[in-house]
């Protein structure tokens, strides 16, 4: 009988070591990144707009209500903006008419949230907020450019280049190309 409770107590004590190994095993695994998520790399429209809006909660001192507000609008104006610079590229005229469109909508949406005290800053201080998002853009318009052409991109994720496909010849070669062609 001894032997058997030996062995018996032995077994579970084997067990019990490699169920504990196995826990401590899946405590340490890391979790892979999602790669879908975007980061401020890869959206510079996002970039510019949290800039403005982080300028202008602090020059305005907002709540987190009117902050969260604030980003909101700016995130889908800035858009607006990027897409009408992309559009009328070499027409700056026509990119300050068109943005000043936008900016207007900016504030109907911004009077509906901010106080009066609030507002009449934000409205004084317009052509400074617009100028400071201007600067902004030209410049990292600048840096990514600069980026761009000293750091291109590879062609494919994993570095290949695409190249034409090698040609094959047009006639088939003469001779036996049955069973005993060696």
């Amino acid at each position: 009988m001894t032997t058997k409770s030996a062995f018996a107590s032995l077994l579970l004590a084997l067990m019990a070591g490699t169920a504990s190994a196995q826990q401590a095993s899946r405590a340490t695994t890391v979790e892979p990144q999602d790669k879908t998520q975007s980061s401020p790399r890869l959206n510079p429209v996002q970039v510019r707009a949290d800039r403005l809006s982080n300028q202008m909660v602090r020059d305005l001192r907002l709540n987190n209500y009117q902050a969260a507000k604030l980003r909101a609008v700016n995130a889908d104006k800035i858009a607006k903006m990027a897409v009408i610079e992309r559009k009328n590229a070499g027409n700056p005229s026509l990119i300050d008419a068109e943005c000043n469109g936008v900016c207007k909508e900016r504030d109907k949406e911004l009077q509906a949230f901010l106080s009066n005290d609030q507002y009449s800053s934000y409205f004084g201080s317009r052509a400074t907020y617009y100028k400071y998002d201007k600067d902004y853009a030209a410049q990292s318009a600048s840096i990514l450019l600069t980026n761009s052409v000293q750091n291109p991109a590879p062609a494919r994720a994993n570095d290949a280049t695409i190249a034409p496909a090698s040609t094959k010849p047009a006639s088939r070669p003469a001779g036996n190309l049955g069973r005993n062609a060696r």
